[in-house]
Parts: C-alpha cells; sequence; structure tokens
C-alpha cells in the first residue's frame, strides 16, 4: 500500500495518527506467512516489531520498485540512518534489496547520522557520527566497528573543536577527514550584516586515527569571502551565519581536496599543503565556465572518480531554485576551465526536491545509487540510467545519506528466540541481529535442557522467521546454518511456557 507525502500529512492533520502503509499489508504478510511459514512482521503505525527482538522497532521500509541487475544481488545492502522524524526509532539500519531489517542499532540518548562501509588498514569497517545536532551541524565525534559489529575506534577533532555530521572519510594512509562548524566574529557588512557579527567558520581537518595527531586544518573565512553565499545575515548579531556550510570532503587524483559549500553553491578544490584555493567550480565566481545543467544550488556530496568526472547531489531547493533535486555526472576540462554536463540522475515519476542533505554514490560497475536527503526515498540507477530500484522510509522519514554496499557481518552474540504454544505445536521465532552469512533456521528441543534434538528447519526470509514444531519440548534452542550446511551459532535453551 503505498503513502504519498501528501496523503501523510493529511492523515496526520485530519487524525493525528498514520494508520497502515510499510512494505507488507496485514492480509499479504498473513498469506506469505501462511505459505512459506515465514514471520513477515506486520508494521504497526509505520513500525516494525518482532517477537524474539522487541526491544528494536526499526522503520517499516517501502520498497516502490523491487531491485534488479546488481541491486538484486546478494551479499550488498542499503545502509541508512533514519533520523528522529521518522517513524519508529532511529539510529543505524541495515536493509537487503527487498526491504528485510538486516541490521539495526539504537543509540541511547545521542544522535546518528553518515552510517557507511569504509575501510580501514584495507579490512572492511563500519563507521558513523554521533552526538548532539544544532543549528543544522554536529557536535560529537565519530566511531568505527568492525565485521562483529564491535566498537573498535573513536575518533575526535583536534584543538578543542568538536567534529561535524556532514563528512568523515577514511583514507588509505589511515587518516580522517571531517568537518567542523566553529562560530566567530567577523565582519559582515560586505554581505549585508553588522561589522562585528557571529558566523560559522567551516573547517576541513584531517587526523591520524591512530593517534589522532592533526595533520591539515582549513578554515573558509581564510580563503573563501562572506560575500560569496546566497544566505543573508541574521538580523540579530549573535546569532551565528552559516555563509559557508561545508558538507563534504573529498580527495582528488593528485591528493588535494574538493570541498563542497552549500551556501556559496560552489565546489572548491583546495591545496593540501598550504590551504589556497586551487580553483572554485559553480557559485558567483565560478573558475570554469559552466556548461548547461552544470550550475547547482544547495548542493552536497561532492565526489571525484577515476575516469576524471565529479558527481554532486544537486538539491536545488530551500527556498527552491529548481523544479527537482538531482545526481550529476560533471566533466572538467582543466585546460580551457569548461565544465560539462555528462548526465543527471531524477526520480522518474516524483518531482523529488530535497531541501538539504542528500548523496549520489557511484559503484564500480556504474550504477548510481542516489539518497535524496529530506525526500524519504533512496534509489538504485542501472548504468542505462533507468531506476533499477527504488524504497522509502515511513512518513517524513528521511537519512541524511544512504548508501549501496557490500557487507559481512558476523554478530559477537548468539541468536534469538521466542516460543509461543499453540495447542499441540509450538511456534519458534528465530532472529540474529546482524548476520549476513544465515541460509535455514534448525529448530531443537527436548524433554530437558541437555537432550536436544532437531525438530524442524526452515528457510531464513526476512529478519525474523517462525517455525512450526508439533509434539516435542518443552525446551527449545535454533541454529543459525549457512548456505554449506554448516553451524554458524547455536541459540540459548529456553522452556516454552
Amino acid at each position: 500500500m503505498k503513502i504519498t507525502r501528501k496523503k501523510f500529512i493529511g492523515a496526520l492533520v485530519g487524525a493525528g495518527v498514520l494508520a497502515g502503509g510499510g512494505a507488507w499489508t496485514v492480509r499479504q504478510t498473513e498469506r506469505r506467512a501462511r505459505i512459506e511459514n515465514v514471520a513477515r512482521t506486520v508494521p504497526e503505525g509505520n513500525v516494525l516489531r518482532f517477537r524474539s527482538r522487541p526491544d528494536l522497532k526499526p522503520p517499516a521500509v517501502e520498497i516502490e520498485k523491487k531491485p534488479r541487475g546488481i541491486f538484486d544481488r546478494k551479499g550488498d545492502y542499503v545502509f541508512l540512518a533514519p533520523q528522529p522524524k521518522t517513524p519508529g526509532h532511529y539510529g543505524a539500519m541495515i536493509l537487503d534489496g527487498e526491504g528485510h531489517l538486516v541490521w539495526f542499532y539504537q543509540p541511547e540518548g545521542r544522535r546518528l547520522e553518515n552510517f557507511r562501509v569504509q575501510r580501514y588498514h584495507d579490512e572492511p569497517v563500519l563507521t558513523w557520527w554521533e552526538g548532539r545536532v544544532t543549528n543544522g551541524h554536529g557536535l560529537g565525534e565519530y566511531v568505527l566497528l568492525d565485521r562483529s559489529y564491535r566498537k573498535t575506534k573513536r575518533v575526535r577533532a583536534g584543538n578543542g573543536y568538536k567534529g561535524d555530521l556532514h563528512e568523515f572519510l577514511i583514507t588509505p594512509q589511515g587518516t580522517a577527514l571531517f568537518t567542523v562548524y566553529h562560530p566567530v566574529r567577523h565582519d559582515l557588512t560586505p554581505a549585508g550584516g553588522s561589522k562585528d557579527a557571529l558566523v560559522y567558520d567551516g573547517i576541513a581537518q584531517e587526523v591520524d586515527v591512530e593517534s589522532g595527531k592533526v595533520l591539515f586544518e582549513w578554515h573558509s573565512l581564510d580563503h573563501v569571502p562572506v560575500e560569496l553565499s546566497y544566505g543573508r545575515p541574521p538580523k540579530k548579531s549573535d546569532i551565528p551565519f552559516d555563509y559557508f556550510h561545508i558538507n563534504s570532503i573529498d580527495v582528488d587524483h593528485d591528493g588535494n581536496l574538493l570541498i563542497s559549500s552549500r551556501n556559496t553553491w560552489a565546489v572548491y578544490k583546495v591545496d593540501r599543503k598550504d590551504g589556497h584555493v586551487i580553483w572554485r567550480l559553480g557559485g558567483k565566481k565560478s573558475d570554469f565556465e559552466m556548461g548547461p545543467g552544470t550550475r547547482t544550488a544547495y548542493q552536497h556530496d561532492a565526489r571525484r572518480h577515476p575516469d576524471g568526472t565529479i558527481t554532486i547531489f544537486d538539491n536545488g531547493g530551500n527556498p527552491p531554485v529548481h523544479e527537482q533535486s538531482r545526481g550529476v555526472v560533471i566533466r572538467l576540462d582543466t585546460e580551457n576551465m569548461k565544465a560539462d554536463l555528462v548526465r543527471e540522475y531524477v526520480h522518474p515519476g516524483k518531482k523529488l526536491l530535497a531541501g538539504a542533505e542528500g548523496n549520489v554514490q557511484m559503484l564500480p560497475t556504474g550504477e548510481a545509487f542516489i539518497g535524496w536527503g529530506y525526500e524519504p526515498f533512496f534509489s538504485g540507477f542501472g548504468r542505462s540510467g533507468d531506476l533499477d530500484f527504488d524504497a522509502r522510509l515511513p512518513g517524513l522519514g528521511c537519512s541524511y545519506r544512504t548508501y549501496w554496499f557490500s557487507w559481512e557481518g558476523r554478530p559477537p552474540d548468539r541468536p534469538a528466540l521466542v516460543v509461543e504454544k499453540q495447542g499441540d505445536a509450538a511456534v519458534v521465532y528465530a532472529s540474529w541481529n546482524g548476520a549476513t552469512g544465515v541460509s535455514r533456521w534448525r529448530v531443537l528441543s527436548g524433554r530437558d535442557s541437555s537432550g536436544l534434538t532437531p525438530a524442524g528447519e526452515a528457510s531464513k526470509k526476512g529478519f525474523e522467521t517462525a517455525i512450526t514444531v508439533r509434539g516435542g519440548g518443552p525446551y527449545f534452542a535454533v541454529q543459525a546454518v549457512d548456505s554449506a550446511g554448516g553451524v554458524l551459532a547455536t541459540s540459548r535453551t529456553i522452556k516454552a511456557r
């Protein structure tokens, strides 16, 4: 059942609640459970609830277009961090291409943003920013997790600053690049403000992950005049003017940095040694002749790619400048200083206009994956530009960025189970938060806890699987079995009541 944004808002206004929605209706869920003996959890108010893990209440993602091509490949997953306005709990979330939950983490008392897979010392790690959000930026630190979802490192900004949510990029050299927002007094008369006003200095900092030593630091106010902003200073001088709004950092082919500024509508190439601006792409004083379709507004996520192109998520909104947000691929001619549009990605059939956030991820095989920022959608595009996958968070849900990565998760804890008696039968509900290698679930049962024997099996489909067992018990356990028949882990033994 599809719920449009307009219908959602109308339901909130008219009834105060929103019922139904999600990837599966009640009727579809019950019918599929009977056929496949799988417990597909029914969304309650667009929130998933699991019998074996009642502590987890993630949002129910709706698949609008089933995956095809690379987006239907096993072992690849969606990584997102639903924000607080999303129904259900917010946190870090991994989904498969069918929208089934794979892993969910709910932080306690802190925001979590920019959840993704990176590599550190040539090993895959999960990373995110966590902290508190104020005035559109973050005050916090960065977290690294291993394949078993154990937190292995925390990275903090140096020189007395707090790390911002917009960027955390690990380099092959074992350093981390991230953003910082720092309010300082500055002359804003060139931008129409007062002489001694507060302004956010956009800072790019690089630290060594292992030691925390600051290796590089760049300040926007030293290199980008305030009058290049498309924003206007607040009337009250004690409210910081976010003239620059740094929101991404990337490493160019020559080792220098690409820094995106939302509020000057420009991408800056910055010398990594002395910090001077080598060139500006877009904005009021672009060093490039901007070809048709290359100008962006309030953009995010500028990335250089091996073929020399640059991708940018062109928000185009807040206030509206374009009709809809898009992902753009731009080729730069640095000899003649010209920028040409290679391709743009827009959502077909929906004019999504994201006032903020969003990203464009180019996959190694040529496909594109786009998180639509303030809009609840995330989409995969094939090499031909066709929409090959589309999904959305419920209600007004959104994720700062959304990614598509390969991942192999090996949780350190045991699988979870709950047993419910139904007459002479027992229904065993099994799940294992974060496990990607489970192919089947095997139920063990017995008259005492030390004498369990196999009593039934079912294929794993979705986060939680239900297996009906007749006779046996009253003690039960489950085993997670891989595709080769090997036992990955065994749950604790419980007594059915």
